[in-house]
Formats: C-alpha cells, structure tokens, sequence
C-alpha cells in the first residue's frame, strides 16, 4: 500500500511538522510505503496563470509539477493532507494545490458538453482522502461561527464533488493553548491510530 502525504507548513519546529513525523512513523509500522509531496520546498507555483486556465478546458495540465504530481499520485493508495488553518483556511501552498491538481486530466474528467465533472475518476488505486489540520480556534467556535470552511471547501466542495467517497477529517484545535503533555498525547495517538493502516 501506498500513501502519498501532501504537507504544507514553512516552519520545521511547528505542530504541523511533528504531526507529519507521528503519521509518517506509524505508516512505516503499518509498512506502507510514503511519498511526500513537502510543498514549501518543492518549487511549487501555486498560482493559476491563464495558461494553466486553458489547460484546464482542455483537461491537459501544462505545469511540469503538476504532471509529475499527477505521476506520483497515479500509484496512490492513500492521499493525506497535512497543513494549519490560518484565518479559517488553507495556506496559499495547499489552495494552490487543489486547484491545479485536482484538475480536469488528473484527478477527473471534464465532460465538455455538461461543463460539469464526470464520476469518471482518474486517481483509479485512491481509496481514501484524510485531511488533518491544526488551528487555535476551537471546535465549536470553528463549526458554528465559521462553517467548518475546511470540511465544505475541501471534503465536500472538491472530493465529494467529483466523486471520491471515503473522506476523513482530523483537527487539532486550540493547538496554542493546550499543554506539551496533550499535545504529546495526541502525537501518540495519532501515530498508533497510522500504525494500525488506513
């Protein structure tokens, strides 16, 4: 079995990096083979350019990293998303991402007739998304107040919209506020939780 981890966080002494370390250490338990897409060190344009936009009517990405992207999550097993939440959102890296690979001629077809996405998906081995962030907001606050952005954008509003079904969520909140204790708690729990497969 395959993972592919896409992480995004520039600060290697964040939350976000020691959460990367637990999952990736419990993959390696369950012997799963991990690729890491490190978006912050990987030359990745994020930005839309109006070439990629004409690519993207025609389903045939132009941007060199993304075909490679593309060649590296044809084999996947398992796609897991590693990033925090600023201002109730992705970061640039991650948005940028999902808008140029999860893209007409990598991750679906684009009926041109309909305009609309196909249940035609190209990622055929994927078996399931995990999504995992952190933010200082808590729970409550971030589902009732904002809307679980997150969970609408990126869950449903791009996965469950072309067709992938098995989708997961796991947030740590109020990450700032809680005791180094806790915070090694869940690292724990979360690499015994990857240890035990996906």
């Amino acid at each position: 079995m395959k993972a592919v981890i896409v992480f995004n966080h520039p600060y290697e002494g964040s939350f976000c990096n020691a959460i990367l370390k637990a999952v990736m250490n419990g993959l390696q338990k369950a012997q799963y083979e991990t690729d890491l897409i490190y978006l912050d060190k990987e030359n990745f344009n994020p930005i839309m350019t109006s070439a990629d936009l004409k690519a993207f009517v025609q389903g045939k990405p132009i941007d060199p990293k993304v075909i490679e992207y593309k060649q590296r999550l044809d084999d996947a097993d398992h796609l897991i998303f590693i990033f925090p939440i600023w201002w109730e959102l992705m970061p640039a890296l991650t948005k940028g991402f999902i808008d140029k690979v999860i893209f007409p001629g990598v991750a679906y077809e684009y009926d041109r007739e309909s305009k609309r996405p196909k249940l035609n998906l190209l990622l055929k081995k994927l078996k399931s998304i995990t999504i995992i962030t952190t933010m200082n907001t808590p729970s409550l606050v971030y589902r009732l107040l904002f809307g679980n952005a997150v969970k609408k954008a990126i869950l449903r509003g791009t996965f469950w919209k072309i067709g992938y079904k098995n989708r997961k969520w796991i947030s740590f909140n109020m990450v700032k506020m809680v005791s180094d204790k806790k915070r090694k708690k869940w690292l724990t729990h979360l690499e015994n939780k990857f240890s035990g497969g996906i």
